[in-house]
């Protein structure tokens, strides 16, 4: 037998698979494709997640793009964080080529253009159904990252939000938030002081300053309501899986605003999907692209609570795939549970480079038909090295794959075809309004405008021997008798930053 043959046989026993599947590309040995040595993805092995890396202009946004074509032509729906703006083109036939006929026919496949049905989604100015949460929702382990905070400043949130919580104060959005720590430095001072301890007026003038700052970066828009139902990402057409493109493209220079946001929407699904157990294929998958910007800066312990999501989504039929330049920019500890790994070419410029090149040749098996390293930094463009789980959860051979063609356009939507898309969506009308109730902010002005009407009148009266009703209950006490509950319904938030991203002890009240 040759080594051809060898090798033939190596992949398509190693990739083999009873269940559905969808194909990758085919393998590549001696630098030359090779038939029916199919690189096959289970689909029941895809909520154990993924990593696509790879050097700029190497092919990865491409292969992010096959997959979710593939997948939505299974009938799984799927969600794109797209920072760069270029995947709308999903939503369009693709058109072909030469190149694209005969990379197709080194697959051993045919090139259908194919236009999947897409739903744009933004959190800023972009076309398309707005994603909103309240700030309750957001938790207070989330607000502190995307401020930035210290652990000062973060035990201040975290009192805010468990005082908001005993006397049911809806904290809705930012102007919420800013009226409550106004009240804790000010009319509330020595209430707060009983209760919590004394609060650094300092350190609260500083969050605030931070609250103004995202404010002026466009986040304030984000926080309120209606709140985003993470069920309607799990949407069909046509038995097609709808393709959810979240576009980010204008807060590339937000990365805070962004990887908190992308830990809500985990955290959300997380919290409201039931657990599916042993599925044949993924009820959701989602693609975060850029995803160094995840983990930059991060803390430690907000690096452990991704891990715990990471970890325990998975059983809720949700894969995550991490799209970014190098393997390095995972954490090992979230790297070492992606079953999935398309490695595209890696660039040496420098021993840096040469030593991360080193150090991402480990991660992959080893094999007799590659020097993976040599590989890494040889592959041309939609070449990738790929390994994957089987059925049994067993890693498959690693594949130096020539990956197939999107079917899609390989390029972005004009302004008219994004605005008609925008349009025709099944979803905006649900959520391209915004509802102002009465919330914290609302509340604690009547109250204020209350009290001081209260006590005018008691200083221009005669007394009358009966306890005002200031002196049997507190400012908050008979608030909290008459707030409403916030979003009926909407637990999904505040649960889960008790359990798996909270700080905050016991149990919801």
């Amino acid at each position: 037998m040759t080594t051809k043959e060898n090798f033939q046989q190596h992949i398509s026993t190693g990739y083999q698979t009873k269940k559905d599947f969808f194909t990758l590309g085919t393998g590549i040995l001696e630098k030359a494709p090779v038939k029916d040595a199919t690189v096959k993805i289970p689909l029941k092995t895809l909520n154990r997640h993924g990593l696509i890396a790879g050097a700029t202009g190497t092919g990865k946004t491409k292969t992010l793009q096959v997959m979710a074509e593939q997948l939505s032509l299974k009938g799984i729906p799927s969600v794109l964080m797209d920072l760069k703006g270029d995947l709308s083109g999903l939503a369009r036939p693709g058109t072909s080529n030469d190149h694209i006929v005969w990379r197709s026919d080194a697959i051993g496949i045919e090139y259908e253009p194919t236009g999947l049905p897409v739903e744009l989604l933004t959190i800023s100015q972009e076309p398309g159904t707005r994603l909103r949460a309240t700030v309750t929702e957001f938790g207070p382990v989330l607000i502190s990252q995307i401020l930035d905070l210290n652990s000062t400043q973060q035990g201040i949130i975290a009192l805010v939000f468990r005082f908001c919580d005993i006397k049911k104060l809806p904290l809705l959005d930012l102007q919420d938030l800013k009226k409550v720590l106004q009240y804790v430095i000010n009319e509330g001072k020595e209430e707060i002081k009983q209760e919590f301890g004394a609060v650094s007026t300092s350190s609260v003038n500083t969050i605030m300053r931070k609250i103004i700052e995202l404010e002026q970066q466009g986040a304030a828009s984000f926080f309120g309501e209606v709140s985003f139902d993470a069920n309607d990402l799990v949407r069909f057409k046509d038995d097609r899986g709808v393709i959810s493109i979240i576009r980010l493209t204008d807060i590339q220079d937000r990365p805070k605003l962004f990887s908190t946001f992308m830990l809500s929407l985990l955290s959300e699904i997380y919290e409201t999907f039931p657990e599916q157990g042993d599925a044949d294929k993924p009820k959701l998958c989602l693609f975060i692209d850029e995803a160094h910007l995840v983990f930059d800066n991060a803390s430690k312990e907000l690096i452990d609570k991704i891990e715990a999501i990471v970890k325990l989504i998975r059983s809720k039929g949700v894969g995550i795939f991490f799209c970014t330049q190098s393997p390095t920019d995972i954490p090992e500890n979230v790297l070492g549970q992606l079953g999935l790994k398309v490695q595209h070419a890696l660039r040496a410029f420098t021993a840096k480079d040469r030593k991360a090149i080193g150090k991402t040749a480990e991660n992959y098996p080893i094999s007799e038909f590659y020097d993976t390293k040599a590989v890494l930094t040889s592959m041309g463009i939609g070449e990738a090295m790929v390994t994957a789980l089987n059925e049994k959860g067993i890693p498959t051979p690693l594949a130096h794959t020539l990956v197939r063609a999107p079917v899609s356009r390989m390029d972005v939507l004009t302004a008219d075809e994004i605005s008609e898309l925008a349009q025709h969506s099944g979803i905006a009308s649900k959520y391209n309004q915004l509802i102002d109730r009465k919330s914290a902010h609302e509340i604690l002005e009547e109250k204020l405008v209350q009290a001081e009407l209260t006590a005018k009148e008691k200083a221009t009266s005669r007394p009358t021997g009966r306890t005002s009703p200031k002196e049997e209950d507190s400012l908050f006490e008979e608030l909290s008798k008459n707030t409403m509950v916030r979003q009926i319904g909407r637990t999904i938030f505040r649960e889960l930053t008790r359990s798996i991203l909270g700080t905050l002890s016991g149990k919801r009240r």
